[in-house]
């Protein structure tokens, strides 16, 4: 028997506001439809990151759930041992923070982060981003434009050389100056969008799925495709109400 798929959901109860550990179910569930057996791994803190994942999965939360995140994984080698060993990650708001170079803590100060991701962040005295992103993704990784959720105090800037997820449509995105949206080093990739990102966008799941499988057969998925449509007009055109968009997104969740 094939041994399953393993992604790992790191620290659900400190990283995973939004719905973000959604993004684990999402990526199992593409893979269970494509016959590929998978398992989804909570990694609490205070326990060890098993090394053996194919698939990082963390999520956005609030400055001291952050912090020690943060702290939980600079403590030991595992994640970026699991990385340099070609497993994928994908690091959601706060995660996105943490696997920077350093990120602005609840104290107004700058925590170390774990690295993976050539970015800082810091607070300036605007105000959150909120609200409704489209993002053009960076034309290499073949995607259709993005949609999320953005909730965030931080302003990410990124290093010499980082390359952005892609460039800000609608919204705020990384909102340092430069019109980019999130970040990606070779199969990490950071994102400020919630959604859950994964759930709004399943190419981007089956992007960070072959990154580390290969290529996967495609998925029919017409419903998607269409409530893909409508929230992105949405984002686009504000002002006009779409009142089936609520009911159908409650639908697809369902699974019917």
């Amino acid at each position: 028997m094939t041994e399953p798929v393993s992604i790992a959901l790191l620290y659900p109860e400190l990283l995973g506001t939004y719905g973000d550990g959604g993004n684990a179910t999402v990526l199992a569930q593409r893979l269970r439809w494509r016959n590929i057996p998978a398992k989804v791994i909570d990694v609490h803190a205070g326990e060890p990151i098993p090394g053996g994942c194919q698939i990082y999965v963390m999520g956005g939360g609030e400055d001291a759930p952050q912090a020690l995140a943060a702290q939980e994984l600079r403590a030991g080698s595992a994640l970026v041992d699991a990385v340099e060993g070609g497993a994928a990650v994908l690091a959601v708001c706060a995660g996105l923070q943490v696997l920077g170079q350093r990120f602005a803590g609840q104290d107004g100060k700058s925590h170390l982060g774990l690295g993976l991701l050539d970015c800082e962040t810091h607070r300036d005295d605007g105000p959150r981003r909120i609200g409704e992103v489209v993002v053009a993704p960076d034309a290499e990784l073949g995607l259709p434009d993005l949609t999320g959720y953005e909730n965030h105090g931080g302003v990410t800037t990124l290093g010499p050389t980082a390359r952005p997820l892609g460039q800000v449509v609608v919204g705020h995105g990384n909102a340092g100056g430069d019109g980019s949206e999130g970040i990606v080093n070779g199969r990490v990739v950071g994102t400020y969008l919630h959604g859950p990102v994964l759930a709004r966008n399943p190419a981007l799941a089956d992007h960070l799925l072959s990154s580390v499988l290969g290529p996967l057969d495609p998925i029919d998925d017409p419903e998607v495709d269409a409530l893909r449509k409508e929230r992105l007009h949405a984002a686009r055109h504000p002002h006009m109400h779409m009142p089936q968009l609520s009911s159908g997104w409650r639908r697809l969740l369902r699974g019917n």
